[in-house]
C-alpha cells in the first residue's frame, strides 16, 4: 500500500496527517501554529510530519507524494508562503523544499488551503464535478475553484482570493490585508468581532454584549442573535454581505455546486448558508450552484492536500 501525507497549515492551527490512496487518514499529530518566525513554522510543519509517520509506523522516506493546503498568499516557484496575510511579521515561510528533503521525494504539491479543499471535494465526491468551488468562512475567507475539470491555482498560487473581493466599495471595514471593503474584513471570524463594534457606533444600537472586551469574538455575536439588537443586526449585515459574496463568485465561475467549511460556517450553518440559498437565484445571472456546508467537517483542507497528493494536484478520480 502506498502511503501520502497532507498537511493543513492555518493561522491558527496546524496538522499532518498519513493517509492512504482512498485519503482516507490513518494517523495524525497537530499543533498550534507559531507566531514567532517563518522558520518556527517551517519546524512546526516537519514536526507534525514526522510525529504522524511515527504514530502510522511509515519512515517518512517511502511516502509516495504530499500535499500542503497553507495560508497565503503563497510563492509557488519558491514553494513558500509570502509573508502570511493572518500572521504578521513572520516574513518568508519555506515549506516544499524542506518537507521534500524530509520524505525524499519531489512529490510535494502546494496549494492555497481554499484550492486544497476543493481538490478533495472533487476528489471524495460522488459527483465528482468539473465546476464547483469550495468556500471557508474561517478566521480569514477564501475560495477555491474549479473550472472545465482545472482548480484554478493562477501564476503564482493566489487565483480565488475571494475573500478580497470588494463588496463595499464605501470601504467601512479594513481587510487584514490593509485594503478596505473586501469580503473578508465583514464576514471572517476575526473580523465580524471589530464589524460589530463599528456597528455599536455607527448605528448607535443598544447591546448586552461585552464588544470592548479584549476576548470578544464571533462566538459572542452569534451566541446573542435572537437576544440581543447588535447581534441581531450584525448578523443581518453579514447574511447580506455573504449574498454579495456567493452571488461575485457564481457569476465569475458558474460553479455546478459550491461546499462551504471553516469554523465560522460549520459553527452556524443556518445563519450563515440560509440566507445565501435564499437570495442567490434573485441575484444570479449564470445558474444558481447548489450551496452545502463539507461534509469533511474540519479535515476537509488535510483531506485534500492528501487527494493532492494523490492525483497530482488535480483532486481527478482517474488520475
Amino acid at each position: 500500500m502506498a502511503y501520502y501525507v497532507g498537511v493543513d497549515l492555518g493561522a491558527t492551527n496546524l496538522r499532518g496527517v498519513v493517509g492512504d490512496d482512498e485519503a482516507d487518514i490513518i494517523a495524525r499529530a497537530e499543533t498550534e501554529t507559531p507566531h514567532t518566525s517563518g522558520i518556527a513554522i517551517t519546524e512546526a510543519v516537519l514536526r507534525v510530519v514526522r510525529e504522524a509517520c511515527a504514530t502510522a509506523d511509515v519512515a517518512p522516506g517511502v511516502v509516495a507524494a504530499a500535499g500542503i493546503g497553507s495560508i497565503g498568499p503563497l510563492d509557488l516557484a519558491a514553494g513558500t508562503i509570502d509573508g502570511p496575510a493572518n500572521i504578521p511579521d513572520v516574513g518568508r515561510v519555506p515549506l516544499v523544499g524542506p518537507l521534500s528533503e524530509l520524505l525524499d521525494t519531489d512529490r510535494v504539491y502546494l496549494h492555497n488551503d481554499t484550492n486544497a479543499g476543493v481538490i478533495g471535494e472533487r476528489f471524495l465526491s460522488d459527483r465528482n464535478p468539473d465546476d464547483m468551488a469550495y468556500v471557508t468562512i474561517s478566521s480569514g475567507l477564501g475560495a477555491g475553484v474549479c473550472v472545465d475539470g482545472n482548480v484554478l491555482s493562477g501564476w503564482d498560487g493566489n487565483a480565488g482570493e475571494v475573500g478580497h473581493m470588494v463588496v463595499d466599495p464605501d470601504g467601512a471595514m479594513t481587510c487584514g490585508c490593509g485594503r478596505e471593503g473586501h469580503w473578508e474584513a465583514y464576514c471572517s471570524g476575526n473580523n465580524i468581532p471589530k464589524y460589530a463594534r463599528h456597528l455599536a457606533d455607527a448605528e448607535d444600537v443598544h447591546t448586552d454584549m461585552p464588544v470592548d472586551a479584549p476576548d470578544f469574538s464571533a462566538v459572542d455575536v452569534f451566541e446573542a442573535h435572537g437576544g440581543d439588537p447588535l447581534a441581531d443586526l450584525v448578523v443581518d449585515r453579514v447574511a447580506d454581505w455573504n449574498v454579495v459574496g456567493f452571488t461575485n463568485l457564481a457569476n465569475a465561475y458558474a460553479p455546478l455546486m459550491v461546499r462551504v467549511g471553516g469554523a465560522v460556517a460549520l459553527n452556524n450553518p443556518d445563519l450563515i448558508l440560509d440566507p445565501v440559498r435564499e437570495r442567490l437565484e434573485e441575484t444570479t445571472f449564470v445558474n444558481v450552484p447548489d450551496v452545502r456546508i463539507t461534509n469533511m467537517g474540519d479535515d476537509v483542507v488535510v483531506k485534500g492536500a492528501l487527494a493532492s497528493a494523490i492525483t497530482g494536484g488535480t483532486g481527478e478520480r482517474t488520475a
